[in-house]
């Protein structure tokens, strides 16, 4: 089974799906969503639009050199089926996505701590700010004489039981909505 990638976002895209362009000049264009073909169509950039792969390698979101990438690399020698080697294949390719896995969350890791110290940063220097701003406060009046406050009377809640002779219940409809019904 032979999986291409979208020209556009970078995804997979697997055979029976999305849509193929093919150019005056024989060159054929994948695309995963009408999405990805639109915008193509549209001549945009895809390192320009945020939410395409290439957009997140170029802007450092995302690993652009490992080795785990030579796993993806097409190869086009076909290659005589072999039940023993399509097994190794198999376990080899689930490895591979651990490896890939782990590795990504260790650079997400890295990418997060600068953002975590500007973060503690910009924390510190606002407390720094309103504690110069609080110590700077002088109030423009003072009271001569200080002000007797009363107090508000406290109210006591008395929790009583009430029996009531009919009994509502729920009943949810086909729709998600729900009706009260009484019951005697």
């Amino acid at each position: 089974m032979r999986i291409a990638k979208c020209y556009f976002c970078s995804t997979n895209v697997y055979p029976g799906h999305g849509t193929e362009f093919v150019r005056n000049d024989a060159k054929v264009f994948r695309f995963c969503t009408s999405k990805c073909h639109k915008n193509f169509k549209m001549k945009r950039n895809p390192r320009k639009v945020k939410w395409t792969k290439a957009f997140r390698k170029a802007a450092g979101k995302e690993m652009t050199i490992d080795s785990t990438f030579e796993f993806e690399k097409r190869r086009n020698v076909p290659v005589r089926y072999d039940r023993d080697l399509i097994q190794v294949t198999m376990k080899a390719m689930k490895r591979v996505a651990e490896i890939k896995a782990r590795r990504e969350h260790a650079f997400w890791k890295n990418r997060m701590a600068t953002a975590r110290e500007k973060l503690r940063a910009s924390r510190v220097s606002k407390k720094l700010v309103t504690a110069k701003r609080d110590a700077a406060y002088v109030p423009s009046t003072q009271l001569v004489e200080p002000i007797a406050v009363e107090e508000a009377p406290k109210v006591e809640l008395v929790k009583e039981k009430v029996k009531s002779s009919r009994r509502k219940t729920a009943l949810v409809t086909g729709e998600g909505r729900t009706m009260g019904m009484e019951v005697d």
